[in-house]
């Protein structure tokens, strides 16, 4: 696949993806040709470790490739995207438990479908260029891919702003959230693939880490946790609207912006997922979301105005986050019955 190059070097299995100028971004079959790659290298005693990269300098997978879901959602037609979401979470799933190390090289943009390849490993490796998010609210979808667990996990109130705002994450903020490990300047990159190819050692990665420039979200913790620890996004924006704050300034813009019923939904699944903290959780509760989202959601209307259309004015549900009932946000996230994921092959 001219998309993406799968292969074995030396003892590391090998992902790339080659498709820079969509900027890496995840269509069905790459994901498809990447859960392949997983089946095949668990059990696979030549493979010690996974390396992943991927072509150019500006995204190592700027998200997923949700043009087809858009154009088959607006025909009337919801099953593609619901195949779509399916198969990739489970993906992610296997990603998430894979039995043998994970490196990630994750230069650039890191975004959405990007962070369930990137973010999932056991070493995930970060440099001056990297941008990572989960910026799924502003086209009125929600975090994804897994990652409302690592956004549930992140320190303090983190992950409510991290998941709500979409906010991107640098070296240093990526790592204090949870979504990466280690920092090593990207010329260095090659020198530590070679290493791993040859020898299989996954302690190289260590060896290799230094520590990253001085982050913004250190700086802006005490704020984000005074104002995102509410029950709803109701209660967050309550406590904004009285902080006088610069972080509580930025966030109130950045709200303003995202899908009223995404952010609603957002805050509510993170909740719910601390008190279970398994990746097929997540998971399950993202696919209630997505399952319904072509049909109940904003997502295609937030599409339309980010990517098709390009006019950055999407006509969301709700003209405010205070104004998404909570019934509405429960039904979202309602059980599918038989049509729930199912996990036997993603053990």
């Amino acid at each position: 696949m001219s998309d993406i190059d799968i292969r074995i070097t030396g003892h590391a299995g090998r992902i790339t993806l080659t498709r820079p100028k969509a900027l890496n971004a995840l269509s069905y079959d790459m994901a498809m040709a990447i859960e392949a790659a997983l089946d095949a290298w668990a059990g696979d005693d030549r493979v010690k470790l996974i390396v992943m990269d991927a072509e150019g300098d500006k995204a190592f997978c700027a998200g997923g490739d949700i043009a087809e879901i858009y154009k088959t959602g607006t025909a009337g037609d919801y099953d593609y995207g619901r195949r779509f979401w399916r198969d990739e979470y489970r993906m992610n799933a296997k990603m998430f438990t894979f039995p043998k190390p994970v490196v990630s090289l994750m230069q650039g943009f890191t975004m959405g479908g990007g962070v369930g390849i990137g973010c999932h490993g056991s070493h995930r490796v970060v440099c001056d260029s990297s941008r990572l998010s989960m910026p799924e609210c502003g086209i009125g979808l929600i975090p994804d891919v897994g990652g409302t667990l690592l956004l549930s996990r992140a320190p303090g109130r983190l992950g409510e702003y991290l998941g709500t705002t979409g906010f991107r994450m640098g070296p240093a903020d990526a790592i204090l959230a949870g979504f990466a490990d280690y920092y090593v300047p990207k010329d260095n990159w090659p020198a530590l693939i070679a290493t791993l190819e040859e020898t299989g050692d996954w302690q190289a990665v260590d060896r290799a880490a230094t520590a990253p420039p001085d982050g913004k979200l250190a700086a802006m913790q005490a704020d984000i946790d005074r104002n995102f620890g509410g029950e709803t996004i109701a209660d967050i924006l309550r406590a904004l609207a009285h902080d006088t704050s610069d972080v509580a300034a930025l966030a109130r813009d950045q709200l303003a912006k995202g899908s009223p019923l995404s952010m609603a939904c957002t805050v509510e699944m993170l909740h719910r997922l601390r008190g279970i903290d398994t990746i097929q959780a997540a998971l399950s509760q993202e696919f209630r979301f997505t399952y319904r989202a072509l049909e109940k959601s904003d997502f295609l209307e937030g599409v339309r105005a980010a990517i098709i259309d390009k006019d950055r004015a999407p006509k969301w549900s709700h003209s405010d986050a205070s104004a998404v009932p909570g019934m509405l946000v429960t039904t979202m996230l309602m059980p599918l019955g038989a049509n729930e994921l199912v996990w036997e092959d993603a053990q």
